[in-house]
């Protein structure tokens, strides 16, 4: 005989699955309205990107866009997904304050970020960009200048020294540890020195939660928490976490105690009335300090509040922008004439004197080059896809959503598309002219740093530092691609673009 407690268990146990088996039933019946490949028992369209290469993964998808449809359809398991490609989808879903929760794939960035502006609940995400929106005001973005400069002379020296040993060098090698020391640096005030030291700890636990996220995303055995768990590349995880989030930890508690002092001893110096909060202050300004003068809702943010925000910043400032430099000196190199415009404004702004500090001014000035680092992001964007969860079911231009559908959209593929940018595969800087253009381009077919109410905070920031990197290398080597540039790289689509291989480079200092 069951008791009282063992049947109300069972009765809960059908409840919870006729429930299930319920909302099961209604996704079913909803995604009969898209077209896709036909699913398997149990693992739905799973094989289709778990058999196959990483590199395979960006044909497979396009594939699917030109069998099916501007709408596909997708299952993993009984997960149901949808890829769109329709403008005016696209359009409403990033355009909406409705849809702001991030897909099931940004949970592999979770032990990392925690709850960071990246991945959080909209709640949370909302109150947290208002906090962190001063942060990236053009007084703040403008002291960052002097460390992209000093960050990218070390680069600059790093590629004279390299030269001398190899004719053709892997650019994204030092352009990795060049990024991360000036994001490092502009998040938290110190130098982590990962350009004259690739060895450090915190520079070898960034690659391995890079290894993770690439392992994670293409190998069924660490897709999933069930097995990954016991599998040693999770224990490599958990140790490199363990560096990165101390590293954050001890640096927020060392700058907390340092503007706790510096309140304590102030004196009625001229000084005195100079408020640290001020976006303005003489003294230059971390986004750590942004956050450490932040409260929300009446409160300070906690020292993991700070901790998950920082760690964001590491992570999107680091390998995103790494992506786009390495893309664009591979798009200049193909495109000589197009590195001699670059060339011909750098001196007609900066002059030829080598030396000459890069500042807010001169990077404004500094249009062609924009156009080429717009146009690179439209090939190659940082990020090739990007990911919403609805919640709850919605209409989306007719077509009812069920609630748990992970939507997909790729600026990879809205990039290549010959309707919304013509001859799609040809490197024409032009084409984001203003003044030279003849159409007026649609916000939402180009969404490199993605659209909306959640797009990148950090945009300004990343295109005033690739700026920067791109004037001080440009006069000081000429590039050149070495290998075939008729064949187009082979492309991986994790949550960061990538080349299967490494674009190699021959860099050959510049004489006027």
């Amino acid at each position: 005989m069951f008791d009282g407690f063992t049947w109300t268990v069972l009765i809960l146990i059908i409840f919870l699955f006729l429930w299930l088996l319920k909302r099961y039933l209604r996704v079913l019946y909803l995604s009969q309205q898209f077209l896709g490949p036909v699913p398997w028992p149990l693992i739905g369209n799973a094989d289709i990107f778990f058999n196959i290469k990483p590199e395979e993964v960006v044909l497979v998808v396009a594939n699917l866009f030109e069998k099916y449809g501007k709408t596909v359809k997708i299952w993993f398991g009984f997960e149901f997904s949808i890829f769109m490609s329709e403008l005016k989808d696209v359009e409403l879903v990033l355009g909406t304050t409705v849809l702001l929760d991030k897909s099931s794939e940004y949970s592999l960035l979770r032990p990392w970020l925690t709850e960071g502006l990246l991945i959080s609940r909209p709640r949370k995400w909302f109150k947290r960009r208002k906090v962190l929106t001063p942060a990236f005001h053009f007084k703040i973005l403008d002291q960052f200048i002097e460390i992209f400069n000093r960050e990218s002379t070390v680069f600059v020296k790093n590629l004279q020294q390299s030269i001398k040993n190899s004719e053709a060098i892997d650019l994204n090698q030092w352009i990795t540890l060049l990024t991360l020391d000036t994001i490092c640096e502009s998040a938290m005030g110190v130098s982590i020195n990962a350009q004259t030291n690739a060895d450090s700890e915190y520079v070898r636990a960034v690659k391995t939660i890079s290894t993770v996220m690439h392992k994670r995303m293409f190998d069924i055995l660490y897709r999933f928490d069930l097995t990954y768990k016991f599998t040693k590349l999770a224990q490599e995880e958990k140790k490199a976490l363990n560096v990165l989030h101390s590293f954050t930890e001890k640096i927020i508690v060392q700058r907390r105690e340092e503007i706790l002092k510096a309140q304590e001893n102030k004196t009625k110096s001229s000084e005195k009335n100079e408020d640290i909060t001020d976006v303005g202050a003489k003294r230059k300004m971390a986004f750590l300090d942004i956050l450490l003068q932040s409260e929300v809702d009446g409160k300070p943010l906690t020292n993991l509040d700070i901790r998950e925000e920082v760690d964001t910043f590491m992570f999107e400032g680091h390998d995103t922008t790494s992506s786009a430099i390495n893309f664009f000196f591979y798009n200049i190199a193909i495109n000589p004439e197009c590195q001699r415009k670059c060339v011909e404004e750098i001196v007609s702004v900066l002059g030829k004197d080598k030396n000459t500090k890069v500042t807010y001014e001169y990077l404004n000035q500094l249009h062609y080059i924009e156009l080429c680092i717009k146009e690179t992001l439209r090939l190659f964007p940082s990020v090739p896809l990007l990911g919403r969860k609805v919640l709850n079911e919605c209409e989306i231009n007719g077509k009812t959503i069920p609630a748990g559908t992970n939507i997909g959209i790729s600026p990879l593929h809205l990039g290549r598309m010959e309707e919304l940018f013509p001859d799609p595969n040809s490197f024409k800087p032009e084409r984001f002219d203003v003044v030279t253009s003849a159409e007026k381009m649609n916000p939402y077919a180009y969404i490199p740093f993605s659209a909306g109410p959640r797009n990148c905070i950090g945009q300004k920031f990343a295109m005033l530092e690739i700026k920067t990197v791109v004037a001080n290398v440009l006069r000081n080597f000429e590039v050149e691609f070495v290998g075939n540039a008729e064949i187009p790289p082979m492309l991986i689509a994790e949550l960061i673009l990538r080349p299967k291989d490494p674009l190699m480079f021959k860099m050959t200092p510049r004489v006027y």
